[in-house]
């Protein structure tokens, strides 16, 4: 049952469902540019080819319509090569790292205040489901709309609108918090009030606004 002291947003409207980003925002970006700029490091790969490939065919992956195999034969074993495939992923999963003051503070947020939460991401199928597992996201997500797993990826404004029938919540009650600043008004532009995360302290600071937090409470409890 919900508190009845919760607070409500300036707009006099109560927040009960958090949309979120993963990579950037309760962990690292899985296979950014700066990971794979690390591989060619590693492997001795060529850094522009890898690029080059990787962005031909990394939409597709991350829509879910390739695996995790059949983008590396395109974009790295399409030679031979030293080390195998099960290195390389090896690899790819070990960028991978938490947020944990993000992570404990939705987890505090959803408890207090009864939210519902929703991931709204592009994530790759493997390193979604390897990341879900590995930081047990699933503990206190209700439901992951993942581009891999629906099939489309943002900014298509349709991922947003599926997240939204699945959680069965009116936009202007939804919180969404990216760290991509198309994301966030594309989600603007369908009622759904967000929050650009760029720091820990400036997402405390705005969840407060929509009255999710108090100044001697969660957000003074991990600094």
């Amino acid at each position: 049952m919900r508190s009845s002291a919760k607070k409500t947003p300036k707009e006099g409207t109560e927040i009960t469902c958090m949309f979120l980003d993963v990579g950037g925002v309760l962990l690292s970006d899985g296979w950014d540019h700066h990971a794979r700029r690390r591989a060619a490091t590693n492997f001795n790969l060529e850094l522009v080819e890898l690029e080059t490939r990787h962005h031909l065919t990394f939409e597709t992956y991350e829509e879910g319509k390739i695996t995790l195999e059949e983008y590396l034969l395109r974009v790295v074993f399409y030679k031979e090569r030293p080390f195998s495939q099960a290195q390389f992923c090896e690899f790819i999963f070990s960028q991978s790292k938490a947020y944990p003051k993000m992570i404990k503070l939705i987890r505090q947020i959803k408890v207090q205040y009864g939210l519902k939460v929703v991931v709204v991401s592009n994530e790759a199928r493997e390193l979604n489901l390897y990341r879900i597992q590995k930081f047990n996201l699933d503990g206190f997500v209700d439901s992951f709309i993942s581009s891999s797993f629906v099939h489309i990826r943002k900014p298509d404004p349709d991922i947003f609108l599926l997240a939204l029938d699945t959680a069965q919540v009116p936009s202007q009650e939804i919180v969404y918090i990216d760290d991509t600043p198309m994301f966030v008004q594309v989600a603007k532009e369908l009622g759904i009030q967000g929050i650009l995360h760029t720091d820990y302290a400036s997402t405390c600071a705005k969840l407060a606004s929509f009255g999710l937090l108090k100044k001697e409470g969660i957000f003074h409890e991990a600094n």
